[in-house]
């Protein structure tokens, strides 16, 4: 319950005050690549951009060309959820 409560309020402090996302890169395409069981839950495929100002990473729609969702890691049973980064520097 406690933590619910702690998402609420970082949610509404970072609709307040966080980024707008106003300034993003292009949408880009990594290569892609046949998913492997070496390769793993961070295989990534399909088109995001990123925001300059603080690096958060959303998936990109061609078609409607709009922003998604931000980019997440599938995780297995009993992991947390964490952000998944195509930027080297953000690993």
């Amino acid at each position: 319950m406690l933590e619910q409560l702690w998402s609420y309020l970082v949610s509404l402090f970072n609709a307040l005050f966080g980024c707008s996302h106003q300034h993003t890169t292009f949408p880009l395409t990594p290569a892609r690549k046949v998913a492997t069981a070496s390769s793993g839950p961070s295989t990534r495929l399909g088109t995001y951009v990123v925001c300059l100002d603080c690096g958060q990473e959303f998936r990109y729609n061609w078609k409607e060309m709009r922003m998604g969702e931000p980019v997440t890691v599938r995780t297995t049973a009993g992991a947390t959820a964490t952000t998944e980064t195509f930027s080297p520097a953000r690993r």
